[in-house]
């Protein structure tokens, strides 16, 4: 008899350090989205992905001033995007405006992420969006 219960999942987490830039957590990102074969059967998905692991990492960064933890997880439903900063305050969404360019990490996060929450951490806090997989995603 087959076990159900069992979850099928694969992940890879990489440490961003302050001097690192975001373009390094994109690339490494479209790296194994392309492993998982999503950039040839949902590009546009890798794309709001990558846009996503990119301003999370920003935020990380710029207003926790911390080193970001991005991690990747992909079961069966769902592709984990998750970045841990080293500040346990939570981010506040905050109207962009016209002569700022900040105010829209969060905005697009909703708007992108089939879903996403804030969890504080013992030790800062954890960020995480997730992203359905395409159709006919192949095999991890």
């Amino acid at each position: 008899m087959e076990d159900r219960s069992s979850l099928k999942a694969v992940g890879w987490a990489r440490t961003l350090p302050l001097h690192s830039g975001a373009k390094a957590a994109r690339d490494w990102t479209r790296a194994h989205l392309e492993t998982l074969g999503w950039t040839r059967t949902a590009p546009e998905l890798v794309d709001s992905i990558v846009l996503i692991v990119s301003e999370l990492v920003t935020n990380a960064h710029v207003h926790a001033r911390s080193t970001a933890q991005l991690i990747l997880t992909c079961d069966e439903g769902c592709l984990h995007v998750t970045v841990h900063d080293a500040d346990p305050g939570l981010p506040r969404p905050r109207r962009p405006g016209t002569d700022s360019p900040g105010g829209r990490g969060l905005l697009l996060v909703d708007a992108l992420a089939h879903d996403w929450e804030i969890h504080r951490c013992p030790r800062g806090k954890d960020v995480i969006a997730c992203f359905r997989p395409p159709a006919h995603p192949s095999a991890a």
